[in-house]
């Protein structure tokens, strides 16, 4: 018989993160622990992460929600069909827990090169919303760090402004020794979103993820239409749960690249059916996190790390909290390495 309890940990940010949803100063994250009770000693963890006004779970109900999940454990099957179809970063946790303690509790979820050392997975760096001097100190010490690809949250701040940053990027590194991405959230709105697109473009950025907000599919499809940045769809694929649904969005809106975040699509064997769909429309992706602790963002790598994408991915957020569970993954210049040589510290699980 299987056991579960929750336990919940706020992760503290370092500094706080700006975005077009606000400042991000600490968030909650709630541990899974689930095991066999014939073998009490071998755990499997899995974490639940939500960014609140962005994620879909119901947070507010949590406590009610994860009561009847540690109690019908053994119902699992059903909780991970139909149970949680609407709580995909309580989906997400369920489906590492089960898939540690199926590999033994080692953390050890998809054993590959990466886990064995021997290979890493190229990073994004993150550039937080902020005033411009705080801004280009973030943009230049990643750069010293030896980052070659560099996101930066744009949309909150005056257009003229982040305009003049990017430029100045562009003075110092053409695009051939730094690719730019950049992330409105939404901030941008249908009407004005062509223009700054056009001006983007001259900055030869390669992506803009989510230019406006989700839910205007036709306004949407206008854009990435006629572009000249290609666009990714982020917040657009939050409360996609059926492959018809998934297929009817990218035959309608047919963007350029979909940015796939496990906690909150429901884990990686959903996410792994957005992939199937995107490539069937030759639609790009890669994967980022949704600012897990170690725990789920462990998860994550090990699952990309099998995958074989190319491209820098959206993991390098391990680095912005104070208290993160202590883990093997390690982030060297631009790229996560995952030190098998290392142990987990999982002290702060309660």
């Amino acid at each position: 018989m299987l056991k579960a309890r929750i336990s919940k940990h706020s992760l503290q940010f370092k500094r706080p993160g700006g975005t077009s949803r606000g400042v991000l100063t600490q968030k909650d994250s709630w541990f899974l622990t689930v095991w066999d009770e014939s073998r009490p000693g071998i755990k499997g963890i899995g974490e639940c992460s939500i960014i609140r006004g962005l994620s879909p779970d119901p947070w507010q109900e949590f406590d009610s929600l994860f009561e009847k999940l540690t109690a019908d454990i053994n119902n699992h099957y059903r909780w991970m069909e139909e149970g949680l179809q609407y709580a995909p970063a309580v989906r997400f946790a369920l489906e590492t827990a089960l898939k540690d303690l199926e590999n033994g509790g080692r953390r050890l979820l998809f054993p590959s090169d990466f886990t064995a050392g021997k290979t890493s997975i190229p990073i994004n760096g993150l550039i937080w919303m902020g005033d411009p001097g705080f801004m280009q100190r973030q943009i230049t010490q990643k750069i010293e760090n030896g980052f070659r690809c560099i996101k930066l949250k744009i949309g909150a701040l005056d257009f003229e402004s982040e305009m003049k940053m990017l430029c100045d990027i562009r003075k110092q590194f053409p695009a051939g020794e730094l690719e730019l991405r950049v992330d409105a959230n939404g901030g941008f709105g249908p009407e004005d979103a062509p223009a700054k697109l056009n001006r983007l473009a001259e900055l030869e950025v390669h992506s803009i993820e989510q230019p406006i907000r989700p839910g205007q599919w036709e306004a949407m499809a206008g854009l990435c239409a006629a572009s000249p940045v290609p666009v990714a769809l982020d917040e657009e694929l939050i409360g996609i749960n059926s492959r018809s649904e998934l297929q009817s969005l990218l035959e309608t809106v047919r963007p350029q690249y979909l940015i796939l975040k496990p906690s909150l699509l429901g884990g990686w064997a959903r996410s792994e059916m957005f992939i199937r769909e995107a490539e069937k429309t030759k639609t790009g992706w890669w994967v980022t996190s949704a600012l897990e602790s170690n725990i789920g963002l462990n998860a994550i790598a090990q699952w990309t790390a099998t995958l074989g994408n190319p491209l820098p991915q959206g993991l390098g957020t391990g680095q912005l909290f104070a208290n993160n569970i202590p883990s093997p993954l390690q982030l060297r210049r631009d790229r996560l390495f995952y030190d098998p040589q290392s142990r987990w510290d999982l002290s702060l699980i309660k």
